[in-house]
């Protein structure tokens, strides 16, 4: 039966907010309806007992109690005061009328209510749907009590009553079909904005665009619609962001080991080798392929959520074994010697191994790229947290680029023969901001380039 129910609902939220109205309507027209009968049927019937009590009244003129016997008297109107009249004294019957017969339905209902009083009044059914109303007037006299028994037939009162009901059904339907038509229409209006918006949300979302609805000159409920839809697609262009950054990270962070891979294979393949060679080719590879696997599950795990916000904290890593290791794993161009400062006490940071590793080796890789002949790499504490720096004696910074710097994509001179794609030093400070630490540039180191990691404290 359910299930009947559910697939005979309309499935549109207009045809279904319809269907309310008119179902609502209907009750309040049936109640209404029924009301306004019973209260119609109710007048009518005072109506009738109001006429029998006007003829009661009326044959009462002509009954004469003032002597020791009732009389009736004839009048010049006595026949049309004789029809549908009985007359009694006490129980005995003087007059009736002519067409009534002594054992009737009638004559049997007037004797009842003579013997009940003044006052009283029935409806008798002569014949389906022929209905009779009676009703008894007590005339007091000297010597005994004469009662006036009058009958109507209700078949005008009956046939006005059903013309009631009858345009009150008709009068119905016609107020549920416009009810059910205006509904539909003035939802279908009403909706229309919002099927707007809707097709506007999957477009833009589809899209990536940046155009919003904003509440300006909108009603209440559309204006918070439309902040709700503003709001996801807000969060959809977030993750569509991120998906294009983190898509970008990686690109970015897999070169090196894939060059390292590809300049590998080559170098193997060029001419025949021994054995130590072949066997020192497959150890650079499969260290560049332990590398990529670092960098991917390093940079999702990251995307999965931020460290910051993870269940348990992450621990103490000691610094300076992970840039040497670092180090040791990049390489360093022939005329470029790397140099690691462990000077003091090595501090510690509250950071896994493999997340510094991917935030420093962006800052190290650029100074291996630009240096002249040193890059120097060194950590030290600071309050609440881990300082390492990153410096070389190249060029350093052009003053236009500073503010560019950490823009993704974003390149001092594309053109200077060096490959990259403008995404490592933005990578390395989301990092270092996702567990809530930073990378700049210091400004005041003119002798070539310095960069400053700071982690928090393990």
């Amino acid at each position: 039966m359910n299930g009947l129910v559910r697939r005979l609902a309309p499935r549109t939220l207009r045809g279904r907010l319809s269907l309310v109205a008119v179902t609502t309507a209907a009750l309040l027209m049936t109640v209404l309806t029924v009301a306004f009968n019973t209260v119609m049927d109710r007048h009518l019937r005072h109506q009738a007992d109001a006429e029998l009590g006007s003829r009661a009244a009326a044959v009462a003129t002509t009954v004469d109690t003032s002597g020791s016997r009732v009389r009736v008297l004839e009048t010049v109107n006595d026949r049309l005061l004789d029809s549908n009249v009985w007359i009694y004294t006490g129980k005995r019957l003087l007059e009736k009328p002519p067409s009534a017969t002594a054992g009737g339905a009638l004559t049997e209902a007037a004797a009842r209510l003579a013997a009940h009083g003044d006052g009283t009044c029935t409806t008798v059914t002569v014949a389906e749907p022929r209905s009779v109303r009676l009703c008894a007037r007590s005339v007091a006299g000297r010597g005994s009590t004469v009662t006036i028994v009058t009958a109507l037939d209700l078949g005008p009162y009956r046939n006005s009553a059903d013309a009631v009901l009858l345009g009150s059904l008709v009068l119905d339907s016609l107020m549920l079909a416009c009810t059910y038509a205006l509904t539909r229409l003035a939802v279908g209006r009403a909706l229309r904005p919002v099927r707007t918006m809707t097709d506007q949300a999957a477009e833009w979302s589809a899209a990536g665009s940046d155009e919003r609805f904003g509440a300006a000159g909108q009603p209440a409920e559309l204006a918070r619609l439309g902040a709700s839809l503003d709001a996801l697609l807000d969060r959809v262009g977030t993750v569509l962001r991120h998906e294009r950054q983190l898509t970008g990270e990686l690109s970015h962070e897999l070169r090196t080991p894939l060059t390292r891979i590809i300049v590998e294979l080559d170098w193997w393949g060029a001419r025949p080798r021994s054995g130590a060679e072949t066997r020192s080719t497959h150890e650079v590879i499969a260290e560049a392929a332990q590398a990529m696997r670092t960098i991917c599950d390093t940079l999702l795990d990251d995307a999965r959520e931020e460290a910051h916000t993870a269940g348990t904290a992450p621990g103490a890593t000691a610094v300076v074994p992970v840039l040497h290791r670092l180090v040791d794993r990049l390489g360093t161009p022939e005329r470029v010697t790397a140099v690691v400062d462990a000077a003091g006490a090595e501090p510690a940071a509250g950071v896994r191994p493999a997340l510094i590793e991917r935030i420093v080796s962006p800052l190290l890789a650029n100074a291996l790229r630009y240096a002249e002949s040193t890059v120097t790499v060194s950590a030290c504490p600071v309050p609440g947290g881990v300082r390492i720096s990153v410096t070389d004696d190249g060029p350093g910074v052009p003053e236009t680029f500073v503010d560019d710097l950490f823009q993704p994509g974003r390149r001092a001179d594309p053109g200077d023969g060096h490959d990259g794609a403008g995404l490592g030093l933005p990578l390395a400070r989301r990092l270092a901001r996702s567990v809530g630490g930073e990378v700049t540039h210091d400004p005041t180191h003119t002798t070539g380039a310095r960069f400053l990691a700071d982690l928090p404290a393990g």
